[in-house]
This record gives structure tokens, C-alpha cells and sequence, in this order.
């Protein structure tokens, strides 16, 4: 009873974070399970797909009924993501993924100072105005209703081919490297592609549950999906994630960016010592 308990609630935290910044919600299931609960590697990832999924399908519900997350910039972004993730399981095995693991790990050291930058120098965050021609095109603009600021904020976008590229690596780096890449998405649509943060994170939640829901089948087929484990995990992600949602909308950009810029340094010293053979 105790273990099922644990379950719920360590699936009911990484659904309600996961949802608030995009990330999904392996980054707190994988650990725990793993160095907390003795649970092998291999089901403790097989445990956070379905975390993942469950993350985006509960957030996803509340961000489209409040039209937070932008359809078409999620659709075509995931084109990038999708083609990167096949490459990058055709290179497993072939591939050094050593420099990899630095090159994403400082990367994410990089952006997490920009966005230290950005929490600097803007006290308020302004949508992009933006008047892209590629943008304007492809009706990649988008609004949504802030109920902090308690009106609508309509937004652009910028340097779409470079979003996609970063959506590419992103991908490349999931196939590759075995690893989540919802803050690499968060980062492409928040810094390269100055959308706003709320959006990212909302538009992120339901990329990854696309993306997620393509590499599950293999995971339930080879065996690493235990329904002991997954299921209550599962089930406490869902109420959290439903939560995060909600709570998301309630809080300021700032105290977002304020929450996401510790994780993304600790996920980048991760992966950058990882890649010199140091797991930490």
C-alpha cells in the first residue's frame, strides 16, 4: 500500500511540473524510481514514456480548452523532432555519442544563461510583434488569454527555420542519446523562436506526448512497460498534470522562467559530465 501510495504521488509531482514547464515529467520519475525505490533502469524508463504521455495528455486537455498551446507551430515543429528521432536511433551503436552528450550539455548551460539574461533585463515580458514573412505564411501567429495579466495577448514568432533546426537536434539527441527533449523544445519556441514562455510550455506538453506515443510501442513490445509500476504512476501524472495546467496559467513568466532555469543547469551539467564518463 505504501509503494502504490509513493506512486501516485511521485507521479502526481512530475505531472503537476511537467506540465507547468513543458518538460514532461521523466527527469523526477526516472531518478526516484531508480535510486529511491531499487527499481531497474530499464522499467524505470519504460515507466516514463508513459509518464510523459500521461503528462501531455492531461495538460493538453486544459491548455486547449483555455487555448494556451498553438496547433499548427506544434504540427510542423514535430516534423523536425519526428525525422531527427528516426535518425538518431539509426546512428545507435554506429555513432560516438560521447561529444553529444557535452555538446547538448553545454548548450544547455548556454541557454540557461540567456534565459538568466532575459530574467534580468525584462521585469515584464512583451509578446514578439514580429512581421515575418515565413511566419505570416505558414499562420504560425497565435493568442492566448493571460489570466494574470487578465487579457489577450497576441503574439508572432521569428527565425522559424532556426526552431526547426533546434527541434531537428532535439530529436537527434532523443534517438541518439536516449533522453527527453522537452526542454530543448521549450528553448527552441522560447528563445529562438521568441514565443511566448506560457505558449512554449504549453505547446511543448503536447509535442511530447506525440512524440512519446511513437517510441512507446517499442518500449511495450521489448517488455519495459510494467503495469505495476507505470499504471499508478500513470494515474497520480494525470491529477498532476491537470494541476500543473491550471496552476501554470496563474503564475507570471518570470516565476516560470525563475523555476525552469535551475533545471535546465542541472540537466546540462548532467549531460556534460556524462559525456567525460562521469554520471551523476
Amino acid at each position: 500500500m505504501n509503494y502504490l501510495l509513493i506512486l501516485l504521488l511521485v507521479g502526481a509531482l512530475a505531472g503537476c511540473l511537467g506540465a507547468m514547464l513543458g518538460i514532461g515529467g521523466g527527469m523526477i520519475v526516472t531518478p526516484v524510481l531508480t535510486m529511491a525505490m531499487g527499481v531497474d533502469i530499464k522499467y524505470a524508463i519504460g515507466a516514463s514514456i508513459v509518464t510523459v504521455i500521461a503528462t501531455s495528455s492531461g495538460s493538453t486537455i486544459a491548455y486547449l480548452k483555455d487555448d494556451m498551446l498553438n496547433l499548427r507551430v506544434a504540427m510542423f515543429l514535430e516534423i523536425a523532432t519526428t525525422v531527427g528521432a528516426v535518425v538518431g536511433a539509426m546512428l545507435v551503436g554506429i555513432f560516438p555519442s560521447a561529444w553529444l552528450f557535452v555538446l547538448f550539455g553545454f548548450f544547455l548551460l548556454y541557454s540557461s544563461v540567456n534565459m538568466i539574461m532575459k530574467l534580468i533585463g525584462n521585469k515584464n515580458e512583451e509578446p514578439y510583434p514580429g512581421n515575418d514573412p515565413i511566419v505570416k505564411k505558414m499562420k504560425l501567429e497565435g493568442s492566448y488569454y493571460d489570466k494574470v495579466e487578465k487579457k489577450q495577448i497576441d503574439y508572432s514568432l521569428t527565425n522559424v527555420p532556426g526552431g526547426f533546426a533546434m527541434m531537428g537536434g532535439a530529436g537527434l539527441a532523443s534517438g541518439l542519446l536516449g533522453i527527453g527533449s522537452g526542454p530543448f523544445k521549450v528553448i527552441a519556441m522560447d528563445t529562438i523562436m521568441k514565443m511566448p514562455l506560457k505558449a512554449s510550455s504549453a505547446t511543448s506538453n503536447l509535442m511530447m506526448g506525440v512524440t512519446a506515443a511513437a517510441s512507446a510501442t517499442v518500449y511495450f513490445f521489448n517488455g519495459s512497460i510494467k503495469p505495476d509500476i507505470a499504471g499508478p504512476l500513470a494515474l497520480g501524472v494525470l491529477v498532476g498534470s491537470l494541476g500543473g495546467a491550471r496552476i501554470m496559467q496563474r503564475m507570471r513568466p518570470r516565476v516560470i522562467r525563475m523555476i525552469f532555469i535551475p533545471i535546465l543547469i542541472y540537466l546540462g551539467i548532467q549531460m556534460a559530465l556524462k559525456g567525460f564518463g562521469v554520471t551523476i
